[in-house]
């Protein structure tokens, strides 16, 4: 009984060690947070990490609150998109392991096999979302991937974490 117990509560320590998810710049490679590079003068490769668990919608809605933020900075008005892409890092879903080995000890001999199975505790797999950005300043251009960085930064900066 004391056993379980203490798996038990192994595990949702475990559980607890998931990182959050917070509107930050990145601490290092694969950290949680945003992170940029300058391209050219007024074009940006944004991106942003999530943890594990994060909702795509936020980890999408992360890397345009960057760009936006980037915009007003450089002096920019508005920004369009002319690539992004979301990737999976980290956790891949759960597995299963078989092992077999052997032991000789003079005239004893022994083998063994092993299954085991693995699963997150961390939450599910973590999403990084990468945007390329050029901007641009004066009335904003028409098109679907073109954003206002003053109206992003109202929206999403008010639901940033």
């Amino acid at each position: 009984m004391k056993r379980t117990l203490l798996a038990a509560l192994a595990c949702l320590s475990l559980a607890a060690c998931a990182t959050p998810t917070h509107f930050q710049p990145a601490g290092g490679p694969g950290a949680v947070g945003f992170s940029e590079l300058r391209i050219e003068p007024g074009r940006y490769r944004v991106t942003f990490q999530g943890g594990p668990g994060a909702p795509e919608a936020q980890v999408q809605d992360y890397a345009l609150l960057r760009a936006a933020d980037l915009a007003l900075a450089e002096g920019y008005d508005w920004f369009r998109i002319v690539d992004r892409s979301v990737r999976q890092t980290g956790y891949g879903g759960a597995s299963v392991g078989l092992g077999v080995g052997g032991m000789s000890f003079g005239r004893h001999s022994a083998t063994g096999v092993g299954v085991g199975t693995g699963f997150p505790l961390s939450g599910g797999p973590a999403l990084q979302a990468s945007l390329e950005v050029l901007m641009g300043r004066g009335p904003r251009p028409p098109g679907e991937d073109v954003y206002d960085a003053r109206g992003v930064r109202a929206s999403i900066g008010g639901r940033a974490i």
